[in-house]
């Protein structure tokens, strides 16, 4: 009664063959939806690979002794071909599409989206030729701050020197001071 069964039933009836036929179905289907997922993102690598290597000749421009980029591609959750610290391409949504994205203070902002990968690559291009110029910019800023800051500290300098002349020359008044008055108020023999 009341869905209750005795020992004796309970013992002898095994789960249904259909849940037990259910559940290896629906593990089966995991397996099959994991074997897929995995051909995704072999693809994503194998598509980000093919621009790696179209980028190849990009990367043998730059300068040995500017280590402002660090290309490679990251095998992760979502896998990436990064450029630099802030800049990188990844999949779209439907796997086939190029995002060249650039991580910035306000969020993640979509530089290029694309099917082709010369698109891609021109766009990475022109990327790396204005963080060139950038680099340039600052490192020449940093020239005329220095300039600036060594003029700076030759002024502080020259100031340093009168304040010590200035209190100085305050010490020896106020010691001729203080002489002349011991001089006035100690009794003459």
């Amino acid at each position: 009664m009341w869905g209750r069964r005795n020992k004796a039933e309970a013992e002898t009836s095994e789960p249904s063959n259909a849940l037990k036929d259910a559940v290896r179905a629906a593990r089966i289907e995991v397996a099959e939806r994991s074997g897929v997922v995995v051909e995704l993102r072999d693809a994503e690598l194998a598509r980000l690979e093919l621009l790696n290597e179209a980028l190849d000749p990009l990367f043998t421009d730059i300068p040995d002794h500017i280590e402002l980029f660090d290309r490679g591609v990251s095998r992760g959750d979502v896998p990436r071909l990064w450029i630099d610290v802030i800049a990188h391409v990844e999949m779209g949504r439907d796997k086939r599409q190029y995002r060249f994205v650039q991580d910035t203070r306000y969020g993640r902002a979509v530089l290029v989206e694309s099917y082709e990968v010369p698109e891609i690559a021109h766009a990475v291009t022109r990327y790396v030729a204005r963080r060139l110029v950038e680099r340039e910019r600052a490192l020449g800023d940093d020239s005329t701050s220095e300039t600036a800051m060594q003029v700076r500290l030759a002024q502080e300098a020259r100031n340093r020197g009168w304040r010590r002349f200035r209190s100085f020359m305050l010490g020896v008044i106020v010691g001729i001071g203080a002489l002349f008055a011991l001089a006035l108020f100690s009794p003459h023999p």
